[in-house]
């Protein structure tokens, strides 16, 4: 593995050469093994991580969804722990992909909002992407602690966080295999042109960015998927499956989208931005279940080749679900979120409370429903507890592993904490049951005040009782304060200028 340059004590490289060494706590996969087990030398757990684009909290049937059908992740669900209060590491998507790939929150991480290097060139009809702002060559990412414990680290899907050859190329952060998107504007058509294989520029025929083509992306990440999981089933693996559903624009093959075409009503609609689908609802609905079924294959597989009891499966959103009817999607219709006020690019809980399901068969306990409250800053950590790896010290996340397992004391946040500086500048955050938002931060006359709502009786954030709380109010204006760093790439003027 390369150098990457670091001016603290404990530079990237000291780090994982220790993280590798074994100087690490017992984990709590070890002691979730049971009487039965003790004594015997186990081998380490695969992991897969699954994420959905722009998937809302109530777009799953395990979450209440009344049009689209999930059959493959409900019974993820029901065979593992579905969790009521996870929240993304943001409210779109590059900054929440990297807060789950770091651990840290957007206070401290690199990456806080959307945005590609000014330098880049960008002409979609030739072919040219620019990518997203990449991650820096001091990043510690999940695959490269997981790599240097001897797994096999392997991504299919939308990147988001640097361009081919950048600091923040997937292959440059761990990843041995990396299939898909390397640029999120790319994403935007499921028939590319083209799609990246470690460094590779891999054309596609029969695809020319139109509504249809003859490659469907997310079927070809499904198939790499597969192939990655056979060709190392016999060493543990890291797949990361960042998929581009359901984000716009609406594309689905025609057997999946008469899944739904004529079942479910369709309205005249303004049309605004991405490619137009004939039977936009349909399409939108025909979409989530198609991923679906790919998960499907991919759990047959593990199946298939003994894999099943050995893998901890993670399925999640990235932030919440695309707005109005922006592309032809109807958050409304199928009420994406569910009781939650805001959707994509909101810090209210609808832009960032998300699904997240998990099944480990004999680890994870069947049917189980947890509201402990969880965060994208906190898988790096749980990854580690369970894999024996030892997390970076500047983190901010906490193990969610005993929830997860049934095993030891569950350590809590005192806090969580957003912000993002976009959709007018926001800042969130939670404290126990009480959420604080700040909105429009950029506006020429902001007065930068803090709005309070009680989501134990008001999850739908409907009731500001900021007046009637001062004291709790003072407390998360003391949080937003001062849990963030300055970031020269995306500056929060106001917050900078108080500091």
């Amino acid at each position: 593995m390369r150098t990457k340059n670091r001016t603290r004590a404990l530079n990237r490289r000291d780090f994982l050469k220790l993280a590798s060494s074994g100087a690490a706590a017992i984990p709590l996969s070890q002691l979730a093994l049971g009487h039965a087990a003790q004594g015997q030398k186990r081998s380490k757990p695969n992991i897969v991580f699954m994420l959905a684009d722009d998937l809302g909290y109530a777009e799953l049937g395990c979450y209440g969804q009344k049009y689209i059908r999930t059959p493959h992740i409900d019974r993820i669900a029901a065979e593992g722990i579905r969790f009521t209060q996870c929240y993304s590491g943001s409210p779109v998507c590059a900054p929440s992909r990297c807060v789950l790939m770091t651990g840290k929150h957007t206070g401290h991480a690199y990456i806080r909002d959307n945005g590609r290097p000014k330098d880049r060139p960008y002409n979609a009809d030739e072919g040219i992407f620019p990518g997203q702002n990449p991650i820096p060559d001091s990043t510690v990412t999940i695959a490269e602690i997981l790599k240097e414990q001897g797994y096999a680290t392997g991504a299919t899907g939308k990147w988001g966080l640097g361009f081919e050859g950048s600091s923040g190329d997937p292959n440059q952060q761990g990843f041995d295999l990396f299939y898909g998107y390397l640029c999120q504007v790319h994403a935007h058509n499921h028939y590319p042109r083209f799609l990246w294989k470690s460094g590779r520029r891999m054309p596609l025929e029969g695809n020319d960015r139109g509504p249809t083509g003859k490659q469907f992306s997310q079927d070809l990440f499904i198939k790499e998927a597969l192939q990655f999981i056979r060709e190392n089933r016999d060493r543990p693996f890291f797949l990361y499956m960042p998929f581009t559903i359901p984000h716009l624009s609406i594309q689905v093959p025609e057997e999946s989208l008469n899944e739904y075409k004529g079942k479910i009503p369709e309205e005249p609609y303004e049309h605004r931005s991405y490619l137009k689908h004939p039977f936009p609802r349909a399409g939108y609905a025909a979409m989530i279940t198609h991923m679906d079924r790919g998960i499907g294959a991919i759990m047959a597989l593990l199946k298939e080749l003994g894999l099943d009891d050995n893998t901890a499966v993670f399925f999640s959103s990235d932030n919440g679900p695309t707005y109005d009817r922006l592309g032809g999607s109807d958050s409304e219709f199928f009420e994406s979120a569910g009781p939650l006020r805001g959707l994509k690019g909101s810090l209210y809980e609808g832009g960032i409370r998300v699904p997240m399901v998990a099944r480990w068969p004999g680890r994870i306990r069947p049917g189980a429903t947890s509201d402990h409250v969880l965060a994208f800053w906190d898988v790096l950590a749980t990854v580690c507890d369970i894999t024996g790896a030892r997390p970076p010290d500047d983190i901010d996340g906490i193990s969610f592993a005993p929830t997860l397992l049934g095993q030891g004391e569950q350590k809590k946040h005192d806090f969580f904490y957003w912000e993002f500086p976009s959709y007018g500048g926001q800042q969130a955050v939670r404290l126990g049951n009480w959420k604080g938002v700040r909105q429009r931060m950029f506006d020429k006359n902001a007065d930068l005040r803090i709005e309070l709502y009680d989501l134990k009786s008001d999850v739908g954030e409907q009731n500001n009782v900021a007046d009637q709380h001062p004291g709790i109010v003072e407390r998360i204006r003391h949080i937003m304060h001062n849990s963030r760093t300055e970031s020269k790439l995306f500056p929060f003027k106001n917050l900078d200028a108080s500091r």
